[in-house]
């Protein structure tokens, strides 16, 4: 919008860096800036606006309006003049699909959406995308002036679902507010909605730190009708258009669960408060996703469905990475020299002396730190084509579940029982690579299916993001 007249007015800004004050600086709306994100082989990554819109009352902190967790692929700022008024980091579908071998081939655009207090002035909006070397480089600016005709400061006033609140522990803007939406339930199901939300939301509860920090969140569903039951599987050839457009098959992946209609999303979720988003999916295969500060989501009727939704929620919530690296998955991988990755839990060992989660290294554990890593990774080989298999197949679920029991039953005793199992250190194999880069314990459940919660390192990232909320 930098082609639009802006409207000046003389302001006392704060200094560069210095944190904002809110009432100054922004009222108790939410300015939601969406637009289109286009990449491929010859164009190079472009940025397209499509509009700015009211996206109801903030629900954030007053306080801790600048990011400074220093995770996400993508960084966007609020700016005046030159102080961040407002930061966050993300992920974003485009960042994932950007590194599968089709984004080489085709020109691909998705959807995504910015959401921040809305300003009492015009603001200019800096996105700024992660390098090599780990800083940040801007990629796309955008000026917005909130009085301006081509920014509707209407919210939304008519919501297909109904929101209805599970968890009220205070104020939106003094808690962690997370928006449970459901996708493919007709509306007689909803009492399973209910059912599936509650359960889903207890098993992530019982996880440390989510347990010990319960009262720091704010939890809400969203029942949102589908005409039919079910979500679009086209592996499988199910076809289904549901109001939020969750499907499998994200990126050719048979497992990975996304919706890529991000409108369709955010515009039925601003009917609540909200920072995260967990979809759950009326479905009884096997799948998830997960996606920093954009969405996370979960199959409810899998024998595995709460490992998935608290595995794929670390993802959304903390920008945990992926440990595994046996699995199949659609990214490009094996390079030669990965650069350290911005993830809280994985590391490339650049510099032993200077591991990122060095201090809570267990005396004694060496560095790197050896493990059954050849037998283990004979064994999850076999599974992995037995499991190739029963999808080749279209088996009954059933056999998924029983061949994932017995995996789990392998795997869990293995690695406790290794000399440095309850150990956190350096273990090579993570982030889909087998060499170069680490995890910081031999079991999490950010590596396997196992019943082991979230490492040290884990828990440690996710409590950081819990305060950036609620402090």
């Amino acid at each position: 919008m930098r082609a639009l007249p802006l409207l000046v007015l003389l302001v006392i800004a704060p200094e560069a860096g210095a944190p904002a004050s809110y009432d100054q600086f922004f009222t108790a709306d939410t300015m939601r800036v969406d637009y289109f994100h286009t990449g491929g082989p010859t164009s190079g990554e472009t940025f397209a606006l499509e509009r700015v819109v009211n996206d109801g009352a903030w629900p954030g902190s007053r306080t801790r309006l600048v990011d400074d967790s220093n995770l996400g692929q993508y960084l966007f700022e609020v700016r005046e003049g030159s102080a961040v008024l407002y930061s966050r980091g993300f992920g974003s579908v485009y960042g994932e699909w950007e590194t599968t071998a089709e984004a080489r081939a085709t020109h691909r655009t998705f959807h995504e959406s910015l959401r921040f207090p809305w300003p009492r002035r015009p603001v200019t909006i800096v996105v700024k995308k992660r390098q090599r070397d780990n800083s940040f480089g801007d990629v796309w600016t955008l000026d917005v002036d909130p009085a301006s005709r081509f920014v509707n400061r209407a919210p939304l006033e008519a919501h297909a679902g109904t929101v209805v609140p599970i968890v009220d522990h205070g104020p939106p803007a003094q808690k962690v507010d997370l928006l449970v939406v459901g996708d493919g339930y007709t509306a007689e199901q909803m009492p399973k909605f209910d059912a599936d939300a509650r359960r889903l939301l207890d098993a992530l509860f019982a996880e440390e730190p989510f347990r010990s920090r319960r009262t720091d969140f704010n939890v809400r569903a969203l029942r949102l009708p589908s005409a039919r039951s079910g979500i679009h599987r086209p592996h499988a050839g199910v076809f289904r258009r549901t109001p939020i457009g969750a499907q499998y098959n994200i990126f050719d992946s048979e497992r990975y669960v996304l919706t890529l209609d991000n409108r369709a999303l955010r515009d039925a979720a601003s009917a609540a408060p909200y920072e995260f988003i967990a979809i759950l999916v009326n479905e009884r295969t096997y799948g998830g996703g997960g996606i920093l500060n954009d969405q996370a989501t979960a199959s409810v009727d899998s024998a595995f469905s709460e490992y998935v939704f608290v595995h794929e929620f670390g993802h959304h919530f903390a920008g945990l990475g992926d440990e595994y690296y046996t699995s199949d998955v659609a990214y490009e991988t094996g390079a030669a020299d990965r650069p350290e990755p911005w993830e809280p839990n994985i590391t490339a060992l650049k510099d032993p002396a200077t591991l990122k989660w060095r201090d809570l290294v267990t005396p004694g554990t060496p560095i790197p730190t050896p493990w059954d890593k050849a037998e283990f990774e004979q064994h999850s080989a076999r599974i992995q084509e037995r499991r190739r298999e029963i999808r080749r197949r279209n088996a009954p679920e059933e056999e998924m579940d029983a061949l994932f029991r017995e995996q789990q039953n392998f795997e869990e005793k293995f690695l406790q029982a290794m000399r440095y199992g309850q150990s956190v250190g350096a273990f090579e194999g993570a982030g889909y690579e087998a060499k170069g880069l680490y995890r910081p314990e031999a079991d999490c459940i950010m590596f396997t299916r196992n019943p082991v919660g979230f490492c040290r390192v884990c828990r440690r990232a996710i409590g950081r993001v819990i305060d950036m909320y609620t402090r």
